[in-house]
């Protein structure tokens, strides 16, 4: 199977525009107001080339794989048109590929509290039961408004009995959760199962399933916050490496690439298992096609590995220490602008974000392209990392800025067109994934150290803060695209009127 050579440049030059800003703007920072080694440099700009490699073999993978799995699936489930099958293939596929997301792993080693494969099954748990309640609501037509609303009230309610130190690790969960293996897998589930509807909301209610995917894991965390009662929430950041000569920066890389190809077969073996006995039952896919969804699964495991090695060893020091650096200057407030530019930019170098922005521009026919998404994405997360590091450099509590920032989210969900507020809140889980979790994170917490604050309580919150802005600047973008179709079918109608008023011999000569 060959690759179409223009498609491959075309996603090679989307790449290279979504992390060379972001790799200008840390030269920028190293080389003006914030001094850092030479060898942390080093490994960060050998991160950079890893990362445009992984993304560009994992974005080719993703169209060749995971979206055609997630099609086929949605497609067969509806076809059987039993409730009962639905329900058990949706919770067993949102729990299996929750297992796979990576990004999970790393949220599980910063609740030192609760061990890790409870906080792994709760959260896989919680996201196979709001994919069911995601795949009902396709399938019976329920306002999503409604059940956001609904779902919201419940995980602020539970909020309130939670302590502190369990709010930000578990609003952070909801947005680290769909990452780069869940979102194309379940934004294709929603397509397949939109493609047998008929009636005339079937594409609106195709997107949808993230956003409510994305609540399971804070209700998830919250319920394990109300059960276990540590004594010590205290996080220990991992110590930056200083390195001696080019052999160790080699061996640095070389040693970490092996672990996460480890981790990603662990990751992905789940999706092959549950697809290949899918397929089995099913029996409705082409050899060819299936050759070609192989094929792009090695792409993607390919892309993933050098992604995850570029991220974690490279970009995640990086971040740390330029963090530490910034806000320890005299005039450490610059963090905040400094933060929202490269919030601006980081949320295009986001796997998943390719996946959306594409499908969106798609399946509106054009009508909500993918460059006023991403426009409207990258406002959203620089204004959430400049209010992350106000909190950063205050400890103003989360819940200051969840709270009314959620309310005016849900309250824009009853005046936009449905399709938007789908997209709004699947874009939050979307734009918080691996360069989040590994970039802005470090920075968040380099800063508060800097400063003497509470890691838990005052740096972990940057992935909810990125998850919630978007949901607020995606649904401003539909109430502008609702303006503007009310005053285009204004002055259709306008024009019609005005030809009404001429008889057919007088529009002739016209």
């Amino acid at each position: 199977m060959r690759i179409n050579r223009s498609k491959f440049k075309e996603k090679f030059v989307e790449t290279l525009k979504a992390v060379f800003p972001i790799i200008a703007i840390v030269l920028l920072l190293c080389f003006t107001i914030a001094p850092i080694s030479p060898s942390i440099v080093m490994a960060f700009l050998i991160g950079g080339v890893l990362l445009i490699v992984g993304m560009l073999l994992f974005s080719i993978g993703v169209d060749l794989s995971m979206t055609p799995m997630g099609e086929r699936v949605g497609t067969t489930m509806t076809k059987s048109k039993k409730l009962s099958i639905v329900i058990l293939v949706g919770f067993i596929m949102g729990f299996v590929i929750t297992l796979s997301e990576p990004d999970l792993q790393v949220l599980a080693q910063q609740v030192p509290s609760v061990p890790n494969m409870v906080l792994i099954l709760a959260v896989a748990a919680g996201v196979g039961f709001f994919l069911v309640a995601a795949l009902l609501r396709m399938l019976l037509s329920i306002s999503l408004p409604k059940m956001l609303v609904i779902c919201y009230l419940i995980v602020f309610g539970l909020a309130v009995f939670v302590p502190a130190d369990f709010l930000s690790v578990a609003f952070d969960s909801g947005g680290v959760t769909t990452g780069p293996m869940t979102v194309p897998f379940i934004m294709a589930l929603g397509i397949g199962i939109s493609a047998i509807r008929s009636d005339k909301h079937a594409s609106d209610d195709s997107f949808g399933l993230v956003a409510l995917c994305s609540v399971g894991p804070i209700i998830a965390v919250l319920i394990l916050g109300l059960i276990y009662h540590p004594d010590s929430m205290d996080y220990v950041p991992q110590a930056i490496p200083e390195i001696q000569d080019s052999v160790a920066l080699w061996h640095m890389f070389a040693t970490e690439i092996p672990e996460y190809m480890k981790e990603m077969v662990v990751s992905l073996l789940p999706i092959i298992v549950f697809f290949g006995i899918f397929q089995l039952i099913a029996r409705d896919i082409k050899k060819k096609t299936l050759i070609k969804i192989g094929i792009g699964l090695v792409y993607t495991y390919v892309g993933l590995v050098l992604f995850l090695t570029g991220v974690n060893v490279g970009f995640m020091p990086a971040g740390n220490y330029l963090g530490q650096v910034i806000a320890g200057l005299p005039y450490r407030f610059i963090i905040v602008p400094i933060g929202m530019i490269i919030g601006y930019f980081i949320v295009q170098a986001e796997p998943a974000v390719f996946v959306l922005t594409k499908q969106v521009e798609e399946l509106t026919d054009g009508a909500i392209s993918a460059g006023a998404m991403g426009t409207s994405l990258s406002v959203g997360v620089s204004v959430s990392i400049g209010l992350a590091m106000i909190r950063v450099l205050t400890g103003i509590s989360i819940m200051w800025f969840l709270i009314p920032g959620y309310a005016v989210a849900l309250i824009l969900t009853f005046f936009v067109p449905k399709i938007f507020t789908a997209i709004a809140f699947d874009s939050g889980g979307v734009a918080s994934g691996p360069m989040t979790a590994t970039f802005l994170l470090p920075f968040a917490m380099g800063a508060c150290s800097s400063v003497g604050g509470n890691i838990i309580t005052d740096a972990f919150g940057v992935v909810a803060m990125v998850a919630m802005t978007p949901l607020i600047t995606i649904q401003i973008l539909g109430v502008i695209y609702r303006i503007k179709a009310e005053n285009l079918k204004k002055h259709a109608a306008g024009m019609a009127a005005t030809l009404e008023a001429y008889g057919d011999m007088e529009i002739i000569e016209l």
